[in-house]
């Protein structure tokens, strides 16, 4: 279960393409080896509300989340974590020349007992590499 959501401003619509980057972080997060194909989900929401640093118009965020079942190492979640941020930091580059834009990674665990999945894409992908 390696859930990845980005959260954005509003503001960065029209300069990012936000398909386009979910499917490098997917890729990213594949070519770790660490998650298993059907479990892979990376989406973008955008905030058409908020409020950054000094409330200027042009001030623009993505701040992203990963979160991921136990399983893996602090070391493995430490390197997933650098490849993940140096995947985004590369595909957006452009916004780091405008002294308005920040970004956030944060990785959690998620506690086995505290969470609920069924997923029926599993079956099918492993019948099909099987």
């Amino acid at each position: 279960m390696p859930h990845f959501t980005m959260e954005y401003s509003a503001n960065l619509d029209g300069r990012v393409d936000f398909t386009a980057l979910c499917q490098e972080i997917h890729a990213t997060i594949m070519e770790t080896g660490l998650f298993e194909l059907g479990a892979v989900r990376v989406r973008a929401i955008r905030c058409e509300s908020y409020a950054v640093a000094d409330l200027l118009a042009e001030n623009a965020f993505i701040d992203m989340s990963f979160r991921v079942g136990v399983g893996r190492s602090k070391g493995e979640r430490k390197t997933t974590g650098d490849a993940i941020f140096a995947t985004v930091t590369e595909y957006l580059a452009p916004l780091f020349e405008t002294p308005h834009f920040a970004l956030t990674l944060e990785i959690r665990e998620i506690d086995p007992d505290l969470s609920w999945k069924k997923n029926a894409i599993h079956p099918r992908l492993r019948a099909a590499s099987a």
